[in-house]
């Protein structure tokens, strides 16, 4: 097994926020202004009358992203300034990604924002827009355009924000010769041994001794063994929270086989499993005072003489049995075991995280994340969490009349509904079958992903929801 490329992955989000961030030599970094075009005239007229007149004269509106570079006495760079544009509700909160059209243009050099708004977004956004999947290529990311934050209040946030997103990033775009559910295994173990956490896992035919015969049963078919990985964390008396993500490390569809093209960046359907790993890391390293258990049930998704098949009726660790109406509809299948196993310890809550469906993206688009609970106050605060860290979630409904649409002839529920319409909510009503408390849990479908680049957002891996789940918790969950 390879593990150079795998085990970067932990360390490259720590390495990526010591290059670009930092908290030393403030006074001689280069000043960046945001500029929105209500404050425009303000700004020109505190400017050296030679800079007021080469904005002026190079028509500089402020206009959202636009940019200008001011030159001093002698012809150095002595300012930059970036437009804000005009916000029609007033807003002069700068957003997360204000400062990445600059991050990958400027020099290399220290800069430091002039705002008097709180600097996190912006230099969260900084940090990622410099982001670079390069594992695999021969020239490196070697830009260091560094942002200087004037006093370390944020640090250890921010420092644990990039650090988790750029995890979630990297794990995601591993592809599955070196991201398997053994190398997810690594993954966890090495996040374990940093943090001082438990970890167990079950491989293999275990499964079955245990009763996950649901993950067995999807991972069978593949070489790389399928797998529940377990970790705890935390005292034991605090809080009880559980992660539950999704690592289905390549999904073929099983023997109701994807097309090509749907099959091509199935590397992705880990995404959730990469979610969970990156908010436990952001967890424990800015020390929430939570009881924490991470389960990743990880399996390949293939096919071989040993493939679970259509019509096959799986008895799950809750003792339910799911026909499987349709093999490409695993992650549910994976998830109801390790959903079962969480509620077997009554958390406060469980969250779980999966690249669930392709019925979320066509109604939410790829940006949003839906999420579906029945805990009312729950999904209240989370939505105003994501309103405040500009990191959409919408909530979805668990609409009960839905359910029957899950029953089977000759098994306690199917894996798939009746009917092609409402697959993201049918999915979580599936779900919500094997979790005792659903006013305590929460499910995120994730999309995990950038179908084509923005700044700051690369095409590829992306972390999505994960600002806002943490925001709640350290708010919320952990008072």
């Amino acid at each position: 097994m390879r593990t150079s490329l795998f085990k970067a992955a932990i360390c490259d989000g720590h390495l990526l926020m010591s290059e670009y961030l930092t908290i030393k030599n403030y006074d001689t970094a280069i000043p960046i202004y945001i500029i929105s075009a209500a404050s425009l005239e303000t700004w020109l007229k505190s400017l050296p009358p030679m800079q007021a007149r080469w904005a002026k004269d190079n028509g500089f509106k402020a206009d959202k992203g636009e940019i200008l570079k001011l030159v001093g006495a002698s012809g150095e760079l002595a300012a930059i300034a970036i437009g804000f544009g005009d916000d029609p509700e007033n807003n002069e909160t700068p957003d997360l990604w204000c400062l990445a059209p600059l991050a990958t243009s400027l020099p290399e050099g220290k800069y430091r924002l002039e705002s008097e708004n709180d600097p996190k977004h912006p230099a969260i956004g900084w940090a990622l827009a410099q982001y670079k999947f390069d594992h695999y290529l021969g020239k490196k990311n070697s830009r260091k355009a560094t942002l200087v934050l004037k006093n370390d209040d944020d640090l250890n946030e921010i420092n644990a924000t990039v650090s988790a997103i750029t995890l979630v990033r990297n794990l995601v775009n591993t592809p599955t010769c070196d991201m398997g559910p053994s190398h997810l295994s690594t993954v966890m173990k090495d996040m374990a041994d940093k943090y001082d956490a438990d970890f167990t896992e079950t491989v293999g035919d275990d499964l079955l001794l245990k009763g996950y015969n649901t993950i067995h049963a999807v991972g069978r078919a593949a070489a790389n063994t399928p797998r529940l990985l377990d970790m705890s964390w935390g005292r034991k008396t605090a809080p009880k929270l559980t992660l539950v993500g999704k690592g289905v490390c390549f999904d073929t569809g099983g023997l109701d086989l994807k097309p090509s093209s749907g099959m091509r960046h199935m590397k992705k359907d880990m995404g959730g499993a990469a979610h969970t790993l990156g908010l436990a890391q952001m967890i424990m390293e800015t020390g929430l005072d939570v009881r924490l258990r991470l389960l990743i049930p990880a399996v390949e998704n293939n096919i071989s003489s040993d493939a679970f098949r259509p019509g096959d009726i799986i008895k799950t660790y809750k003792g339910t049995t799911v026909e499987v109406d349709n093999t490409d509809a695993e992650g549910r299948l994976i998830l109801c075991d390790a959903l079962a196993l969480a509620s077997k310890d009554n958390p406060d809550l469980i969250l779980d995280f999966a690249t669930l469906t392709g019925a979320a993206r066509v109604a939410m688009g790829p940006a949003i994340v839906p999420f579906f609970t029945d805990g009312d106050e729950l999904a209240h605060d989370l939505a105003q969490y994501s309103a405040e860290e500009n990191d959409p979630i919408w909530r979805m409904p668990l609409y009960a009349p839905y359910a029957p649409d899950l029953k089977s002839n000759c098994a306690d529920i199917s894996n798939m509904g009746s009917s092609p319409f409402g697959g993201a909510i049918m999915a979580a009503l599936f779900l919500k079958h094997f979790v005792s408390k659903p006013e305590k849990w929460v499910h995120f479908d994730v999309f995990s992903w950038n179908a084509s680049a923005q700044p700051g957002r690369p095409q590829g891996g992306e972390a999505m929801g994960l600002r806002t789940v943490y925001s709640y918790l350290k708010n919320s969950f952990c008072k």
